[in-house]
């Protein structure tokens, strides 16, 4: 099995064992109250898990003995640990009800097939029996996508592919390798990589997240303008449905009809369980620089973007941070420091060139051949310098490529302070994008305002584009706020809201690479259409007649004539 789920956090994000320095470090907890307009932090420890209890499982006892029968009893399990674990994701909303013990939603059992054939059984005996089946690979989703919602049924259970995580084939000629959808991340690449090969989808989920979770989510990596996203590297797949397996075909181009790929890029299990994907993967870049550079502000690093994309430049990444993103981590990382000479001189000259108070950060990747580097790499500080941007050399880019897996681990230690820590993203056309930017910005704003528990006390909305596209890029907004403990649950969904509204008045997409799930669902209407939704409906009664399959997710509940 890929991860032994007792190495993993239940009610949080990583590693049981990591141990983040942040959480020692008074002066940037003093600083971070500072910034929020609060006197102190406060100390909200996490419920453990002796400290919770569950249901007892609504399984019959017969249901019980034909999973075991079907898989092995090792594989049907349902004592207290594994049904926590996989009762919820790891949105804000999810570790809310984590950490304060809420396990109503938990799996009454969990069940760990080693096989395409094994998961066919499955569901064929729960759509038999009426058993509502939730898929489950990293369980990394922000959106809600795999709480153990049994909806209309009376039992739900957890189906968990991590044993089926084998590299099942690589054709170097044709650049594809084949792989079961329960493989995570890093063994992905590890396998590739010991032929030259990799697929270069890198999510900041990538050690905890599998194959299969990035294609039911429509996942984008971060070096995606190179890699891309996953409808553009997924080639075929295998769906394991009520009704029996589906298949897309393994094939480069068709114009037979509808691909019926698309059923499955963005299906987040309510069609099918994702078995085995073929995927197109390249060989590893023979040179990789990531660098940074300083705009006066975030309107010209957005044309830099935009131009670079627009010229097909080449680039594997452009993260451009706004303002108060680019000035919170550089203060962040100077928390508790005196501030030496080198501080003091950098912050003269920014003040001296006009950066500092609109100065926004943007790393640059460049990846593949050595020449090819070079060239991008020119081209784009060519860009960059008629903008008036500030090169900062390869030092920005090191430090970002040596924690971009680290931002979730922080969450924990600041939910343990009495903070909400929540993040979404968005897209839409350059010719929206500021508008874009500055309607969610404002509605963030105002929502935390109207909801923060103390007089005085304040939020911070922070933004930067990850991933861009010739005709319009992603805003990808993070926001900390003091907790209302009284009433957090509510103050999230009023900040969600406002959000996800602004979104959908400026003609944007509710999610860009997070998905739909639950957190999602009020606003994909207002995305696809009715006629839209009435499809999606028709698929999946096609596939899942008795509707089994991860309700409460992606679709909306069809309301009664």
């Amino acid at each position: 099995m890929g991860i032994s789920r007792d190495k993993i956090r239940w009610n949080g994000w990583g590693w049981a064992a990591h141990k983040d320095g942040v959480g020692a470090r008074e002066d940037v907890w003093r600083w971070l109250a500072g910034e929020l307009g609060m006197p102190s932090l406060l100390v909200t420890p996490a419920r453990g898990m002796d400290e919770i209890t569950l249901a007892a499982p609504r399984l019959e006892r017969r249901d019980c003995e034909k999973f075991v029968a079907m898989l092995g009893a090792d594989q049907m399990r349902d004592d207290t640990y594994e049904r926590a674990f996989h009762a919820l994701g790891r949105s804000y909303h999810d570790l809310l009800r984590l950490r304060a013990g809420d396990l109503a939603s938990a799996p009454d059992a969990v069940l760990y097939p080693s096989g395409t054939d094994e998961v066919l059984a499955v569901l064929a005996y729960a759509s038999e029996r009426n058993i509502a089946v939730v898929p489950y690979g990293g369980g990394t989703s922000v959106v809600g996508g795999v709480s153990a919602n049994a909806g209309p049924f009376g039992a739900v259970v957890a189906l968990d592919l991590s044993r089926m995580d084998r590299l099942i084939d690589v054709d170097s000629l044709s650049r594809t390798a084949t792989a079961e959808a329960g493989i995570y991340g890093p063994a992905l690449e590890k396998a590739l990589q010991a032929r030259n090969a990799t697929l270069g989808h890198y999510p900041q989920s990538f050690e905890f997240s599998t194959l299969g979770g990035w294609i039911a989510h429509r996942g984008a990596g971060q070096q995606s303008l190179r890699y891309g996203k996953a409808e553009d590297w997924l080639i075929s797949a295998k769906l394991a449905t009520p009704r029996g397996l589906l298949i897309t075909p393994d094939i480069p181009a068709s114009a037979a009809g509808p691909n019926l790929r698309d059923l499955v890029v963005g299906s987040e299990g309510v069609f099918g369980v994702i078995a085995e994907a073929t995927v197109r993967i390249q060989p590893v870049p023979e040179a990789a620089e990531f660098r940074g550079y300083l705009f006066r502000d975030f309107t010209s690093g957005t044309a830099a973007i935009r131009r670079a994309m627009q010229e097909d430049l080449g680039t594997a990444m452009l993260r451009l941070s706004d303002a108060e993103e680019t000035r919170f981590f550089r203060a962040y990382g100077a928390a508790g420091k005196s501030g030496g000479l080198k501080s003091r001189l950098e912050s003269a000259y920014l003040r001296w060139r006009k950066f500092a108070d609109e100065a926004c950060l943007m790393i640059a990747g460049f990846e593949g051949s050595m020449g090819a580097v070079a060239q991008s790499r020119a081209r784009f500080e060519q860009i960059a310098r008629a903008l008036g941007a500030l090169s900062l050399g390869s030092n920005p880019g090191a430090r970002w490529r040596a924690g971009r897996f680290h931002g979730p681990y922080l969450r924990d230690p600041m939910m343990d302070r009495g903070l909400g820590v929540d993040t979404l993203e968005t897209a839409a056309s350059w010719s929206r994008l500021d508008a874009l930017y500055a309607a969610v910005r404002s509605a963030l704003e105002t929502a935390i305002a109207a909801t923060v528990p103390r007089p005085g006390a304040r939020g911070i909305v922070m933004c930067h584009i990850s991933h861009s596209y010739a005709d319009g890029a992603s805003l990808y907004f993070t926001c900390i706020f003091p907790r209302a403990l009284d009433g957090e649950i509510a103050q999230w969904k009023k900040i969600k809201a406002a959000a996800s509204e602004a979104i959908v008045a400026q003609g944007a997409t509710i999610s860009h690479h997070h998905g739909v799930g639950e957190d999602h669902l009020p606003w994909i209407t207002q995305e696809k259409g009715e006629l839209g939704i009435e499809v999606l409906r028709a698929i999946k009664g096609t596939l899942d007649p008795k509707g089994i399959l991860n309700p409460g997710k992606l679709i909306p509940p069809q309301m009664p004539a």
